[in-house]
């Protein structure tokens, strides 16, 4: 059974701008909760215009594991939804298994044998992003596990990486999960209730009164009449309420130095950043940038602005940015193109000629 991805080749501009490099570099996309692919396919699609600066851009994004019916059996209390730990583990093996398409116009890595790619950006949404984090840490812990895996930056866009359970919307479903006659069953009652409608009927719904645009509309209505997906959304999601807390990464995930050790690093990265054309004009370029939403109904304020208080001062390569518009969280619904266009900029820093 077979995740449900989209992609993009590198394309002719991207091919011709870096015909003078080997470097290959692929740019994931690791979608929220609904984990559906297909959200972000006018992010995606636009992110493939980006300028190539001295690489081929190879853009590439799946379903989360257990959202469409197609890659699993059916549910039941014998296998159940797929929940965070899951999906940490099903990215990890997915990415250590990419390699570079044979075929240049071929739109999909390869899984299995062939060249690694040079380099692995990753781009998370919402739950996404600590996904993101989850992966570069296990990596982190045990780099043996995929030694072709090269991770390079994360761009965490919108991102819920402490505490969910306390933003507005977390306490919500916090209220669900605290019923637990409501957290067991759930999924059935609004199972039931979606069946009574026609598919039809629920798109149009989801169409006029919540005013997804026509493809949003269609994604969203597939999934609340799939065998599975509610099922799947709820289950993960009661997850992320109780995984998703305190700060847990260790201080070298931030790479964070000691200080008889920082004056050394920095002579060694002033001889490598020379020769390292990945480098940004200040020197190594960032392991992550985070793009946080200015009133986040996912994210507490306050935890967010510790969050980066704390970070700010002690990581290197961390950037951060707090949204000065009104870009909702569910950015990929209207906003695509806005929100590309800053990930694009951030890889352009990245690759500089």
């Amino acid at each position: 059974m077979a995740i449900h991805s989209i992609s993009f080749p590198a394309s002719q501009e991207s091919r011709s701008a870096a015909a003078s490099s080997s470097r290959d570099v692929l740019i994931f996309m690791i979608s929220g909760n609904p984990g559906l692919i297909d959200y972000y396919e006018p992010f995606l699609s636009a992110l493939r215009t980006l300028p190539a600066l001295g690489a081929r851009f190879h853009i590439y994004g799946q379903d989360l594991a257990g959202f469409n019916d197609d890659d699993h059996e059916p549910f039941s209390a014998a296998n159940p939804p797929r929940d965070v730990a899951y999906q940490v583990d099903y990215l990890f093996k997915t990415l250590s298994e990419f390699s570079i398409p044979e075929d240049d116009a071929d739109s999909s890595p390869k899984q299995g044998g062939g060249k690694p790619f040079d380099q692995v950006i990753l781009v998370g949404h919402s739950v996404g992003a600590y996904l993101i984090l989850q992966l570069f840490h296990k990596l982190l812990r045990d780099p043996a596990a995929a030694p072709h895996l090269r991770l390079q930056t994360g761009f965490l866009l919108f991102p819920t990486i402490e505490h969910i359970r306390h933003s507005p919307s977390g306490q919500r479903l916090e209220l669900l999960r605290s019923a637990a006659f409501l957290e067991r069953h759930a999924h059935l009652l609004a199972s039931g209730f979606l069946r009574l409608w026609p598919y039809a009927a629920l798109r149009w719904v989801v169409a006029t009164l919540l005013g997804q645009p026509p493809a949003a509309a269609d994604v969203t209505a597939r999934w609340l009449k799939s065998r599975d997906g509610v099922w799947q959304a709820l289950h993960m999601g009661l997850d992320e309420m109780r995984v998703i807390g305190e700060d847990q990464w260790d201080e070298e995930l931030w790479e964070i130095e000691r200080e008889e050790e920082a004056e050394e690093a920095a002579q060694a990265r002033q001889r490598t950043d020379a020769d390292d054309d990945s480098s940004t004009a200040n020197g190594r370029p960032p392991k992550f940038i985070f793009f946080f939403g200015k009133d986040d109904h996912w994210v507490a304020n306050h935890f967010r602005d510790a969050f980066i208080e704390r970070r700010q001062k002690q990581a290197e390569r961390t950037r951060f940015m707090v949204d000065e518009g009104n870009l909702p969280h569910a950015f990929c619904i209207h906003h695509s193109e806005v929100v590309a266009e800053k990930v694009a900029s951030w890889v352009n820093e990245l690759y500089v000629p």
